[in-house]
């Protein structure tokens, strides 16, 4: 290997955002984790919700936080607004 052109690998502490920290090796002088193996549902055993950006505010922004009863209500609402169009009869067949 060539000489001066590898960077420094030393020990490092790495620290999640739930609080957690260990020692590890990395070529950064800091690493800061958003989630670790402390935190993570798949080795927890425990669902969390994480809403990152506020994905969950800006759905219900969007569509509303409505129930089934309010959609049902507006559904029959449309229906009766529509206008009803009478079809023409048919042709009758002749033998």
């Amino acid at each position: 290997m060539k000489e001066g052109i590898h960077p420094a690998y030393q020990e490092v502490e790495a620290r999640c955002a739930c609080g957690n920290t260990f020692k590890t090796r990395s070529t950064k002088s800091e690493l800061h984790l958003e989630i670790c193996s402390a935190c993570h549902p798949f080795f927890t055993g425990r669902q969390k919700l994480i809403d990152t950006e506020g994905r969950v505010e800006r759905f219900t922004k969007k569509f509303g936080a409505q129930t089934s009863e309010q959609r049902k209500l507006a559904a029959k609402a449309a229906r009766a607004a529509k206008p009803r169009v009478a079809k023409p009869p048919k042709a009758a067949a002749t033998a």
